[in-house]
C-alpha cells in the first residue's frame, strides 16, 4: 500500500457495475484512501438526468454504499459537478471553469499526494494536462452503457405481453452486484421512464452533456 497517497476515482457509475467495484477494491488494496467522484449536472441546483445518466448522484452513492457500507477509506464526493450553462467549460483546458471543476474535485481530498484512475487513453492524456497524475490502467471488460442498455431492452419488452422469458433479465443482473441489482429494481420506474425515449445528451470532445442546461 501507498501509505498517505489518495486514489481519485471519476466516472458516470450510472450504474455501478461488477467491473466498477473490481476497480474500487483494487485501489483501496494500494492506496491511503479512495475518493469515488460520480459526475453531477446541475441546473438551479437541480441534477439533470437523461437516457445516457439516468440514475442521480444520490442513488449511485447508495449502489456503492450498499457494497461497502461505512467503509473509512472509501470516500463519495458529490464535487465532480457542472453547473448549467455547460458550454461555459469548453473547449476543455482553455476554459476557465473547466480548471474550477478541477479545483473542486481536490478540495476535499486529505492528502497531499493523489492519483486518478481511467482505462480511457484520451481521458489519462486530459488527466495528465490538468495534473492530476493518471495511473495507466486497462479498459473496462463490461461498459455500464452495455448494462443500461440491456435494462432499457428488458424494460421495452415488459411492455409488450408477447414477449416472454428473462433474456435481457439474465445479461445485466449478473454483470452488477447483488445489492446494487436490488437498488436497480426499486428504481425500475426510472429505467421504464428512460427505456423508449430520446437521448437527450449531446458528446463534444470526448465529453457527454445534458442538453437541457447546456446553452
Amino acid at each position: 500500500m501507498q501509505h498517505g497517497t489518495a486514489a481519485l476515482l471519476l466516472a458516470h457509475l450510472n450504474p455501478v457495475t461488477n467491473t466498477h467495484i473490481h476497480i474500487i477494491s483494487y485501489l483501496e488494496s494500494l492506496y491511503n484512501t479512495v475518493y469515488i467522484f460520480p459526475v453531477r449536472f446541475l441546473e438551479r441546483d437541480r441534477e439533470i438526468n437523461t437516457k445516457s445518466f439516468p440514475f442521480s448522484y444520490d442513488i449511485r452513492r447508495a449502489m456503492i454504499e450498499s457494497v461497502y457500507g461505512n467503509a473509512r477509506r472509501i470516500v463519495v464526493l458529490p464535487d465532480y459537478t457542472f453547473y448549467a450553462p455547460y458550454l461555459r467549460y469548453l473547449p476543455p483546458l482553455i476554459s476557465p471553469y473547466s480548471w474550477v471543476v478541477r479545483s473542486n474535485i481536490i478540495r476535499n481530498v486529505s492528502e497531499r499526494k493523489f492519483v486518478t484512475y481511467t482505462g480511457d487513453l484520451v481521458e489519462r492524456i486530459a488527466l495528465k494536462l490538468y495534473h492530476l497524475n493518471p495511473v495507466k490502467a486497462n479498459r473496462m471488460e463490461v461498459s455500464a452503457s452495455s448494462i443500461k442498455q440491456m435494462m432499457y431492452a428488458q424494460a421495452r419488452e415488459e411492455k409488450n405481453p408477447k414477449c416472454h422469458g428473462p433474456e435481457n433479465y439474465e445479461k445485466w443482473q449478473k454483470n452488477v452486484p447483488l445489492e446494487v441489482f436490488q437498488i436497480i429494481k426499486d428504481n425500475w420506474a426510472l429505467v421504464r421512464r428512460f427505456a423508449s425515449s430520446q437521448d437527450r445528451t449531446l458528446k463534444i470532445l470526448g465529453m457527454k452533456f445534458p442538453i437541457q442546461g447546456f446553452f
